[in-house]
């Protein structure tokens, strides 16, 4: 580890005239620098020229801090449609709050919603959705895109990548790091101001990162939207999981559209040179249980195995693969307000439960006007392996009402 930190140490901007911190020679300086967390970069770069030259050596800042494991797991959240929002990067251990550049902007389109995003390395990716198109009839109908968009946290900006073969939202989607793939299946049409209706299709894609294309591969055994995917295992032993959403509809007094949502999951094998068959999975639950599947997320516990979550109002289940089925982990320590919505996402191995919270929801009541317009992010932390809870309060800068219904979540590690 220390070859490759020097290694990484040597290719950094340093200015053999300029001293990062005076009175100390510039390789110490410069691990000192690495050590302060990404997301205070940004805010500590004006403080001299040679600050700023070298935080500004990205890559090979990103690659010393990995040889030093000072790497820091952070949330990217989407408050609303990213070409006109800007995404913020939120670091919950330092409860520091960095904004990123809104993706490019084509004027034909707007609302975009239901898109999906994941990180692998030091990219960021945002695929498919559903938006209006003034060019199509009629211009109030939402349609799905296949757009493709990446952020390069080393230049810091946003690139367009090939499209997906088939547009798509609400679709489940995985990476695979060590293949370089992305793989996406199922998806549909149904924007978020529509509370049902929308196109299903059943089409798997997978995506070469490096050759930047995709290739369709064997479609899923039925009409699946909604739903969500993760990895199970490692090497030639891994699986791609694809789980709950909806496929067919029925409608009530002949008028209201309901969705039929699945019990079950589908599993494909994963393979360097291609993918298996689907196999199906089970009911998870009987009739007389839940109606849909909750919020899930999903981490690597051991060895490639997932940890599943599931969050169902104030509960926390875990899905046991054994069994096929949700057992009861944890109860939330305080519910969320009423008609408030709640996100969940995994963050460097715990579970974050955030809601937004209005001036009078807290305990403390002592806040400017501009704090209770704009909100408080209460955030409780699970810990799977303790069980235990802890929490913490941030305010962020986000100027638009955050919506965990609508907003999209994705982690990073920087």
């Amino acid at each position: 580890m220390e070859t490759d930190a020097s290694s990484s140490l040597s290719k950094l901007q340093i200015s053999e005239t300029r001293a990062l911190i005076p009175g100390l020679p510039n390789d110490i300086a410069s691990l000192i620098l690495s050590m302060i967390p990404y997301s205070h970069h940004a805010r500590i770069k004006p403080t001299c020229k040679s600050w700023h030259t070298f935080l500004s050596s990205t890559k090979a800042l990103f690659s010393l801090r990995g040889h030093l494991r000072r790497s820091s797991h952070l949330l990217i959240i989407f408050p609303q449609d990213p070409s006109i929002s800007d995404p913020y990067l939120f670091d919950p251990q330092n409860l520091a709050w960095r904004p990123l550049p809104p993706m490019p902007c084509n004027p034909n389109v707007y609302g975009l919603c239901n898109f999906t995003s994941v990180s692998m390395g030091l990219n960021l990716y945002v695929l498919g959705g559903s938006l209006f198109d003034t060019r199509s009839f009629p211009m109030d109908r939402p349609s799905p895109t296949s757009s493709v968009f990446r952020f390069n946290f080393v230049d810091f900006f946003w690139e367009k990548l090939c499209p997906m073969l088939s547009p798509r939202g609400s679709f489940a989607c995985v990476a695979v790091p060590d293949l370089g793939q992305i793989i996406v299946a199922g998806g549909g049409s149904r924007h978020t101001w529509f509370g049902a209706a929308g196109s299903r299709i059943s089409s798997v894609e997978r995506y070469d990162v490096g050759k930047d294309e995709w290739m369709a591969i064997e479609g899923l055994p039925r009409y699946r939207a909604g739903c969500v995917g993760f990895l199970s295992g490692n090497g030639e032993e891994r699986e791609f999981w694809v789980m709950g959403g909806y496929g067919a509809s029925r409608m009530i007094s002949g008028i209201f559209p309901v969705d039929e949502y699945y019990k079950d999951a589908v599993v494909m094998d994963v393979k360097k040179n291609g993918c298996g068959k689907w196999r199906e999975v089970g009911d998870m639950w009987s009739d007389a249980g839940r109606g849909r599947l909750g919020k899930i997320v999903v981490f690597e516990e051991y060895e490639g195995r997932p940890a599943v979550f599931m969050l169902d109002e104030n509960e926390i289940f875990r899905y046991d693969m054994a069994s096929n089925s949700w057992q009861k982990e944890s109860i939330v320590p305080r519910k969320a307000p009423c008609n408030s919505t709640c996100g969940f996402v995994v963050v460097g191995g715990e579970l974050h439960v955030m809601t937004l919270l209005r001036g009078g929801d807290l305990v403390e009541n002592r806040r400017s006007r501009r704090q209770k317009r704009g909100g408080t992010l209460f955030i409780q932390i699970y810990h799977p392996k303790k069980k235990t809870w802890r929490s913490l309060v941030t305010r962020p800068p986000i100027s638009l009402s955050l919506d965990f219904k609508t907003a999209i979540l994705c982690t990073i590690q920087l």
